[in-house]
C-alpha cells in the first residue's frame, strides 16, 4: 500500500520511524517549508535518511501541488500533527482515503488546542482519536480511539509527551493495519455532543484570582508548557509553571504570595493555595520559585498581578 504522510515535528518523525520499521511502503513525505534560517524538520530529515521524496508546498490550495500529489498515485494519506489547511480534494485521490490524528476523544475538543481545554474545563477522561478527514474541522467519521485518564497533577505537557504522543504512534501504525486487512470503521461523530474550542494562547491564559480555585488550577495545569498561565507582575506578564492545589484554608487575598521555599512559590487562592515551582518573566527563562523570588525581590504578603 503507498503511504504519503503529512506531518512535522518529533511526533511526525517518530510516525515515519514507526512505518518504516513495519516494512510499510511510504512514498512521499509532505512538511511545511522552513522559515528562512531555520532547522530543517525533524520529519524531514528523516524520510531524507530513508530516502523518501520531501514535498514542501508553499500552499495545498495551489492546482501545482494538488497534480503533484496526484502523480504520487497513493492508497492511503495519513496526516500526523498537521497545522495546515489541507483542502478535501486532496483526501478523495487515494483509494483508501485519508487518516488523521487528533489528540482527543471526537467530537469533544475539536480544534488546534484539544488537550489544554481538556484539562482547562477538568475533563476526568482524554484520550486520542484516528478519524477520517471530511474537509470540516476535526469532523469526519471516526476509525479508532484510546482513552486515559487525566490526573489531579497532570498538566498539558505531561499528557502528550507521556501518553497521547506514544499512543498516537501506535494508533497510526494500528490504523494502517485495520485498513490493510478491510476492518476499519468509520463511525459516524454525534454532533450533539460536539465541542469546539479556539486555540490555547494568552487571551485564554491571563489569570483572574476571583476564580474558583479548581477552575484556577485547571487553567494553570492547561496552560503548561504552552502558553503559559499569567499575571503581570513588574510590567511583564509572569508564567507559572509546574503548579500543586494545596487545599489549605487562608484569610489572605487571592494573589497574595504565602511562602516562599525550595519547593516554590506559594500564593493564596480562593479556597485555598497554589504552589508554582518554576516562574518566568517576561522572555527570561523558566526559574525555581526561590530563586525567580530571590533574584526578583519577591517576598511573602506581596500581591502577583497588576
Amino acid at each position: 500500500m503507498r503511504i504519503v504522510l503529512t506531518g512535522q515535528a518529533a511526533f511526525g518523525a517518530k510516525v515515519l520511524q514507526a512505518l518504516v520499521e513495519k516494512g510499510e511502503n511510504v512514498v512521499a513525505v509532505y512538511v511545511p517549508p522552513e522559515k528562512p534560517g531555520g532547522r530543517p524538520d525533524p520529519l524531514k530529515e528523516g524520510a531524507i535518511a530513508s530516502n523518501i521524496p520531501v514535498y514542501q508546498p508553499a500552499s495545498y490550495k495551489d492546482d501545482e501541488a494538488f497534480e503533484q500529489y496526484k502523480q504520487l498515485n497513493p492508497d492511503l494519506s495519513m496526516l500526523a500533527f498537521v497545522t495546515d489547511i489541507i483542502p478535501e480534494r486532496f483526501f478523495a485521490v487515494p483509494t483508501h482515503g485519508a487518516i488523521c490524528y487528533h489528540p482527543s476523544l471526537l467530537p469533544r475538543h475539536r480544534g488546534a488546542s484539544a488537550i489544554n481545554w481538556a484539562v482547562i474545563m477538568g475533563d476526568k477522561r482524554t484520550g486520542l482519536s484516528v478519524f477520517w478527514p471530511d474537509g470540516g474541522i476535526d469532523t469526519g467519521p471516526v476509525l479508532l480511539q484510546k482513552e486515559i485518564a487525566i490526573g489531579p497533577e497532570d498538566t498539558t505537557g505531561g499528557l502528550y509527551f507521556d501518553h497521547l504522543f506514544p499512543m498516537g504512534i501506535d494508533a497510526l501504525v494500528e490504523s494502517v493495519t485495520l485498513i490493510k486487512e478491510g476492518k476499519a470503521p468509520k463511525i459516524r461523530q454525534d454532533e450533539s455532543a460536539a465541542t469546539y474550542e479556539p486555540p490555547c494562547d494568552d487571551s485564554v491564559g491571563n489569570i483572574n484570582w476571583s476564580l474558583p480555585a479548581n477552575e484556577l488550577y485547571n487553567l494553570v495545569r492547561g496552560c503548561d508548557p504552552q502558553p503559559g498561565a499569567f499575571v503581570m507582575f513588574k510590567g511583564e506578564k509572569l508564567r507559572f509553571y509546574g503548579s500543586k492545589m494545596v487545599e489549605q484554608p487562608t484569610d489572605k487575598a487571592p494573589g497574595t504570595v504565602l511562602q516562599i521555599d525550595d519547593q516554590g512559590v506559594h500564593t493564596a487562592i480562593s479556597g485555598g493555595e497554589i504552589l508554582v515551582s518554576k516562574l518566568k518573566l517576561g522572555p527570561g527563562e523558566k526559574l525555581p520559585g526561590a530563586e525567580f523570588a530571590a533574584e526578583q525581590g519577591l517576598r511573602e504578603g506581596d500581591f502577583l498581578g497588576g
